[in-house]
């Protein structure tokens, strides 16, 4: 996946002693991992609707349609996926505009640069999220 890329070009930012939480460094390196995300995350949609385009054949063989109707319902499932996620990084970006980024819209605390480091788009910090799914769990029971 993109993200795993990610990982590859942008190192972790190791803080330095007595650094600033949400400091100018921070929010620049984090800025660049969100826009490097969602270029790749648009590149790949961009090459599945040209790819949907030029392999739009209509083959005679139910099967080969079955499947071929399958291949495409997979992977616009998965271009959905994308999009959201494309959401969720415009918002992240916005709230590093705001201020607001790095900090849990549930309780206000630090999320913290490890978690950020793994998931960039995170709004919560790991003790509300921990509740948000117990409680998705409790709904679905």
């Amino acid at each position: 996946m993109a993200e795993d890329l990610l990982h590859k070009q942008f190192p972790a930012y190791v803080a330095k002693k007595g650094e600033d939480y949400m400091n100018a460094k921070q929010l620049a390196h984090f800025r660049k991992i969100l826009e490097a995300l969602k270029s790749e995350l648009a590149g790949d949609i961009e090459r599945t609707v040209h790819t949907m385009q030029d392999e739009a054949t209509v083959f005679a063989d139910p099967n080969d349609r079955a499947s071929q109707e399958s291949d495409i319902a997979l992977e616009l499932r998965n271009r959905d996926r994308e999009r959201k996620l494309i959401k969720k990084i415009d918002e992240s970006l916005q709230r590093i505009e705001s201020g607001e980024y790095g900090y849990c819209e549930g309780c206000g605390v630090e999320i913290g640069l490890k978690r950020l480091e793994a998931r960039p788009t995170a709004t919560l910090c790991i003790d509300c999220k921990e509740i948000e799914e117990r409680r998705e769990k409790q709904i679905a029971k």
